[in-house]
């Protein structure tokens, strides 16, 4: 199965239109045609049917193999261009709202003393797109967060060959409204939650999927989805009363909001760092800089 066939099968499904992934690809619309019959017969199936565009059945199958193939292709690239070498005086680096975003300014402001010259490239993103974009070498170094037992690596996709270190730990508070009946507590449990109202904001706090499955529990119910990756917008909704969330105990929490720590079950907030094979001077020097913390 040819790479340049699997690519176009997935913008012309991803579209819905031949038209569409020939302009996305820079392909004529007769190549891409040309593209999609190939991949057919080597496969002897159809894989799309044509009014309206959409994946057959063998094509919806051939869907959930094709991202992780090109991206691990991608993946491949990236470390042979990391042995080879990159540019020099280039750095781009992403994290996770969350990751621990006064380490990475003091990492970055340091780096920058020592290598004046040095031109940064610093971006926010959600986990997986931050996993991806190192594992395709779209970013040098990246930093991630999440939840997890206190031995646990974070859950991350498959993506190729990536490095990971832990570079902190810390436990985990519910942020409740000032007046909340449960402000004030020195400790509590999830379970005694289940009835509660929740912010569901997985790029900013604990993803209700995961306190579900710590809970083992399906009565974690969301009134409320944040789709941002602002925490101070997060906080002032929970303030507001629209519900609570989990997340770091060190974060700072403005007038009107109360934290109380997670006994049980024993889950921490973990941030790990990401990286290749850190062949560029520069991304080594960040990286330790970070594990130093």
């Amino acid at each position: 199965m040819e790479t340049h066939l699997l690519r176009t099968f997935v913008a012309v499904a991803s579209s819905g239109s031949f038209s569409a992934a020939a302009a996305d690809l820079d392909y004529t619309q007769s190549a891409v045609s040309q593209h999609i019959a190939a991949l057919e017969s080597s496969l002897g199936t159809a894989l799309l049917t044509r009014r309206p565009v959409a994946p057959t059945p063998a094509g919806e199958r051939l869907l959930e193999h094709a991202g992780a193939i090109l991206l691990r292709i991608e993946a491949a690239r990236a470390d042979v261009r990391r042995v080879v070498g990159e540019p020099p005086g280039e750095i781009v680096f992403a994290t996770t709202p969350l990751a621990a975003a006064t380490r990475v300014a003091r990492a970055l402001t340091q780096l920058r003393q020592t290598r004046p010259g040095l031109a940064v490239t610093f971006e926010v993103a959600r986990r997986d797109e931050v996993a991806r974009g190192v594992a395709s070498g779209a970013y040098h170094l990246g930093l991630v967060d999440g939840i997890a037992a206190p031995s646990d690596p974070l859950r991350l996709p498959d993506v190729g060959l990536l490095r990971t270190s832990a570079v902190a730990q810390e436990g985990l508070a519910v942020v409740v409204p000032a007046d909340h009946p449960i402000a004030g507590r020195k400790r509590l449990g999830l379970a005694a939650l289940v009835d509660a109202r929740w912010i569901d904001a997985p790029a900013v706090s604990a993803p209700l999927d995961d306190l579900r499955a710590a809970v083992e529990t399906d009565s974690l119910r969301a009134a409320l989805g944040y789709a941002g990756a602002d925490v101070r917008t997060l906080l002032e909704l929970v303030a507001a009363g629209h519900g609570l969330a989990v997340l770091p105990a060190s974060v700072s929490v403005p007038a009107g909001v109360a934290k109380v720590p997670v006994g049980s079950p024993r889950l921490v907030h973990r941030v790990e760092l990401l990286h290749g094979q850190l062949d560029s001077a520069a991304a080594s020097a960040l990286a330790e800089l970070l594990d130093e913390g």
